[in-house]
């Protein structure tokens, strides 16, 4: 019995939805700069509405009203410390100096699960991410990781 033929067409249009799908999925990427210092600048590659308020880990108020996302003791030198209710991962690559960015790997959307030896990893396919500045130090991830706006109050991290 001959197998039903599908015309050239509907693939083209299948193929280019999908093509627009992704391409829409991955809108929302956008690479951000960073310069102020050691703080990691931008936005984080999620959408514009406002975080969740975290549970436990890092919550409260800084003074003006903005939130305490962890204490400065809580992050090791040359380490991290993954904030997954709020999908940001916090970095002291080197002792004072704090850096942020969103714990969702830009291979297939993971969240990072843990960060040693430098690296942030995430689990699902073994990509690494430097603490210092985000970028991939192992595939099969190609971007970096976003950098997400904080601020050093006293001993409190907040986000910008």
């Amino acid at each position: 019995m001959a197998e039903p033929s599908v015309p050239a067409s509907s693939r083209r249009t299948l193929l280019a939805c999908a093509g627009a799908a992704c391409a829409a999925a991955l809108a929302g990427c956008a690479r951000y700069s960073s310069n102020n210092g050691g703080v990691a600048g931008g936005q984080p590659a999620q959408s514009s509405a406002a975080p969740a308020a975290p549970s436990g880990q890092g919550s409260g108020t800084a003074p003006g009203g903005a939130t305490v996302l962890a204490q400065t003791a809580d992050i090791p030198v040359g380490g991290g410390k993954i904030l997954a209710d709020r999908k940001i991962v916090i970095t002291q690559p080197k002792a004072g100096s704090f850096d942020a960015f969103t714990a969702v790997c830009t291979h297939q959307g993971c969240t990072v699960g843990s960060v040693a030896g430098g690296t942030i990893n995430c689990p699902c396919h073994g990509s690494k991410f430097s603490i210092a500045n985000g970028s991939v130090v192992n595939g099969p991830a190609t971007s970096p990781l976003a950098p997400v706006s904080i601020k050093v109050q006293g001993t409190s991290i907040i986000q910008a």
